[in-house]
């Protein structure tokens, strides 16, 4: 694929997320991909609390990275399904990001995720960025991308049809394919949790998900299901109490039958 290359000289000053579009018009795949992230986000919401008591940290959901300067902008920009960003303000100036600009923070994303409708063959283009002597530039792909200019730690590609999950980790300047652990998951280790599929029933949707563990093999709740685990713990603990008060009473009647009075302390 390519394109007419703008000269730099020609182009305006680097601009902010506030002037950069916020799409590139395109349909969201399928209707798995919002709940997908959302899942991620929710889950993980603890952790990142832990690693970020200042609260500095962003996420991205179907948001685009602006990596490089182009006419149109949006060819200079690549839109990770989920992605997160350490060490960086969740709002800028005050207003909630419309974008990450690369060029201007400087900080790259810890790990990008990619939902693959298709085979995932766009998801692992590697055609690097050039430019012909006539001045066309060749468009790369975004594996390319994520490995060689943003250089983003961790990259994991999710095919949604298939249930395959290939995760991949910059090592030595490129990407490294991880092989997952005997759980079938993969260890993210900045984060100190584990990425692996899971399958079960989200938003009226039962299906495989990406979910996240702890390193102890605990998967990260969300909000719904750390309510219903603490309902659960509130009945064991009135059956407990219940169980507990018929056994005394049966032991204070078993005691009256034997002619010796207890007062309730004696029971408790």
């Amino acid at each position: 694929m390519t394109e007419i290359a703008t000269p730099i000289e020609s182009l305006s000053p680097l601009l902010d997320h506030t002037q950069l579009p916020e799409s590139d018009g395109t349909f969201v795949k399928n209707f798995q991909e919002h709940p997908q992230s959302i899942l991620l986000t929710d889950s993980i919401g603890s952790i990142l609390q832990q690693c970020h008591p200042d609260g500095q940290y962003a996420i991205g959901q179907d948001c685009g990275i602006y990596w490089r300067q182009t006419d149109p902008p949006e060819r200079g920009a690549e839109a990770p399904d989920w992605f997160y960003v350490p060490n960086v303000p969740p709002l800028l100036n005050g207003e909630i990001r419309r974008s990450y600009v690369f060029w201007r923070e400087l900080r790259a994303p810890l790990i990008a995720l990619e939902f693959a409708s298709g085979d995932g063959s766009p998801e692992r283009d590697a055609t690097p960025l050039s430019v012909s002597m006539g001045g066309e530039t060749t468009r790369p792909g975004k594996f390319w991308v994520y490995e060689q200019i943003i250089r983003i730690p961790y990259y994991g590609i999710y095919e949604i049809k298939t249930g395959r999950l290939e995760v991949y980790h910059l090592q030595d300047f490129s990407y490294q394919r991880l092989h997952p652990n005997g759980n079938s998951r993969y260890a993210i280790a900045p984060l100190g949790v584990e990425l692996g599929l899971w399958h079960g029933t989200y938003q009226n949707q039962t299906q495989l998900w990406l979910r996240w563990w702890d390193f102890e093999g605990n998967l990260l709740l969300i909000g719904d299901e750390k309510a219903e685990v603490e309902r659960q713990r509130a009945e064991q603990e009135k059956q407990r109490a219940d169980r507990a008060e018929q056994k005394a009473t049966r032991l204070a009647e078993r005691l009256r039958e034997m002619g010796i009075e207890l007062d309730e302390a004696d029971l408790e």
